[in-house]
């Protein structure tokens, strides 16, 4: 076989002889015959399936090279010695495994300069040698400020002055690991909202642990509709985010007593509770935040079947308690809940009831009297059938400086109620009634007459138990105090209630009557010529019947004072009533003369005012205006920031294009 190896002949396929120094290396390019115990040269070069290097003088296969072979326990720890938040960001690029991995870093990890600077003076360094350091700067020696310098970029990065939202698709535990990463080294995460979320991929506990350990500066966390995320996802927020202050959870479904809990007892400057239809968080949350949350002052609570008497007992009832904003709506308490609100709300300044179907008569009464609500300013009641005259009154009695009254969906509330109710709040300054279809032309004339003189804002909406009726009222005291009323789709209020408010309210400077079809110019010409102090903002929109006439007077009137006018629906506002406006009316900043009978000529009009500087102006639905407005709407284009032209069928799509063009930093509606 040597002598098989030594031939080179003129038999041989390589001419010239052997290619090889050393014949045996011949032996990797030589096929090994099946059957046969001899060598052939092959026919043509074989193919190499892999990768070949050679060394030592023969070809060895070449495996790829890799970080990803690495176990996570090597990879967390060169992470963890990252330089700077920067850094840590680029490598989360890489891939999802390397950003879940440093996601699940917590800060406290992190190697910092002076955990490093504390390890070189406990080993000596050999002359020369310098010390690596993960900060941002790179290579730091023992220098004191450095370190100081370091610990004050640290604190800025984690003041938490950046806001995220995601909604929907985009709520998932890649992109809020993302979040966690990157707003490290920018600001710090001080407010996430997570508005809906997949089932199946959307954000779970596992994302928010890594919101927990890497955004320790966050304050206000928002949970909507997310039924993936548990007690364990805000249990890690209430250890790593000890900073939070306000805590939204909606339809939360997996989320538990345990949970708040944990938040009570780890978060001593939560301010805001919000709990909206999560099913699984009943009385014991509330016992919790009562107990530790010294510093809560809003509670809102909607919707949670677990919730009871006890629950609301225990948070107003504790030492601790110092709740200036409660928030009850559709909730099964009973009047015990009333009860105790009425004896220990003693810093209570806002109360919002809604929908509490058990409350009766006896609640808002016992609530009335139990002296406890002596700094209340505000409260809202919607849709309790428990409100009636006696209730009412007793309110207005125990609540002393009550400023703010709002009332919708009360049924049973009658005028002898209501104006028992206006005698007793001495310092009532708004009231709002909306859907009580009890109250009466006398109701709302006797709260004029007994507000004590400190009635302010008056708005009716949705009233149906108004009708205009004439009849003798005894003019005992006028309402000087009154500056703004408001009048909403209430279709019995008509000309002798205008004249009635007219002469009762002097100094009117805000009137909106919105959608009173039954009220003319002989109603409202009385209420506008008897404002002594000017009329500031007038809203007459959806009241068909009126014409020129009254703008006229609006425009001479109070042309001086006016800032802002709305026509809407005006059909029979024509040309003439702009003519007056542009000539009387120089502090005219809002114009709406939308669905009115207006024509180039009147746009032409405003335009020619030489005190007039329009901002907003809307002649949506004019079907009378065309492109021959162009010119005018171009002048008046130098002030105005906004200009609707919707539904005009006269005007070109080029016009608008050009007044689009133009009018560039006006915002156009077209």
């Amino acid at each position: 076989m040597s002598k098989l190896f030594e031939f080179s002949g003129d038999l041989s396929f390589c001419l010239g002889g052997s290619i090889y120094p050393n014949p045996k290396d011949s032996s990797h390019f030589l096929s090994l015959c099946h059957h046969a115990d001899i060598y052939l040269p092959p026919r043509k070069r074989s193919r190499i399936e892999a990768p070949l290097l050679f060394s030592e003088e023969i070809f060895e296969e070449q495996l790829p090279a890799s970080i990803e072979v690495l176990p996570d326990e090597c990879l967390f720890e060169v992470f963890r010695h990252l330089p700077g938040g920067e850094e840590r960001s680029i490598c989360a690029c890489v891939s999802k495994k390397w950003l879940m991995l440093l996601s699940s870093i917590h800060g406290d990890e992190i190697c910092t300069k002076k955990a490093t600077q504390s390890l070189e003076n406990s080993s000596p360094s050999k002359p020369g040698e310098t010390l690596a350091c993960n900060t941002k700067d790179g290579l730091v020696g023992s220098n004191d400020n450095k370190v100081e310098a370091e610990a004050v970029d640290r604190e800025i990065e984690s003041d938490g002055y950046l806001s995220r939202c995601l909604e929907g698709k985009k709520a998932t535990d890649i992109r809020l690991a993302a979040i966690a990463i990157g707003t490290g080294h920018r600001g710090g995460l001080g407010k996430l909202s997570i508005r809906g979320s997949h089932s199946s991929s959307g954000v779970t506990n596992l994302s928010l642990r890594a919101i927990a350990r890497c955004c320790p500066s966050l304050r206000v966390l928002s949970l909507w509709n997310v039924s993936s995320v548990g007690d364990e996802g805000l249990y890690e927020i209430a250890k790593g985010c000890p900073l939070l202050e306000k805590l939204d959870l909606c339809q939360c479904p997996d989320i538990s007593d345990k949970a708040l809990l944990a938040i009570a007892k780890n978060c001593p400057n939560l301010t805001a509770l919000t709990i909206e239809s999560c099913s699984n968080i009943g009385n014991g949350s509330l016992q919790a935040v009562g107990s530790y949350c010294r510093n809560l002052t809003s509670v809102s609570i909607k919707k949670c079947s677990l919730i009871g008497d006890q629950g609301i007992a225990s948070l107003l009832s504790s030492a601790s308690c110092s709740l200036t904003t409660l928030k009850l709506q559709a909730l099964t308490i009973s009047d015990v809940s009333l009860a105790v609100i009425g004896h220990y709300g003693k810093a209570v300044t806002d109360l919002v009831f809604c929908g509490l179907e058990n409350v009766s008569e006896r609640g808002f009464w016992v609530m009335g009297n139990g002296q406890g609500l002596q700094k209340l300013r505000s409260i809202t009641i919607t849709s309790c059938q428990g409100v009636t005259d006696v209730g009412l009154e007793a309110v207005g009695k125990g609540c002393p400086n009550l400023k703010k009254f709002c009332l919708r969906k009360c049924a049973f509330l009658t005028d002898n109620g209501l104006v028992a109710f206006a005698k007793a709040a001495v310092s009532l300054e708004s009231l709002q009634l909306e859907e009580c279809h009890r109250i009466t032309q006398c109701g709302f004339f006797g709260v004029l007459v007994n507000c004590g003189g400190k009635l302010k804002a008056l708005g009716l909406a949705n009233c149906l138990g108004f009708k205009d009726l004439v009849f003798r009222f005894p003019l005992m005291a006028c309402c000087t105090s009154l500056h703004t009323l408001s009048i909403h789709n209430c279709p019995g209020f008509g000309n002798f209630g205008l004249t009635m408010v007219g002469k009762l309210c002097p100094q009117l400077q805000h009137v909106d009557l919105n959608g009173l079809n039954g009220i003319t110019d002989e109603g409202l010409l009385p209420l506008i010529e008897n404002c002594e102090a000017g009329l500031s903002k007038v809203s007459l929109s959806g009241c068909v019947n009126l014409t020129d006439k009254v703008v006229s007077v609006i425009a001479k009137l109070h042309g001086i004072t006016l800032e802002e006018l709305n026509l809407d629906g005006c059909k029979y506002v024509t040309d003439s009533s702009l003519v007056a406006v542009a000539e009387n009316c120089s502090f005219l900043r809002e114009l709406d003369v939308s669905k009115s009978a207006i024509s180039d000529f009147g746009v032409a009009a405003l335009a020619c005012a030489a005190k007039l500087n329009l901002q907003i102006l809307s002649l949506s639905g004019c079907s009378f205006i065309s492109d021959k407005s162009f010119p005018y709407l171009m002048k008046l284009g130098r002030t105005l920031v906004g200009l609707n032209i919707q539904n005009c069928s006269a005007i070109s799509s080029s016009m608008v294009d050009l007044l689009v063009e133009r009018l560039w930093r006006c915002d156009i509606l077209s």
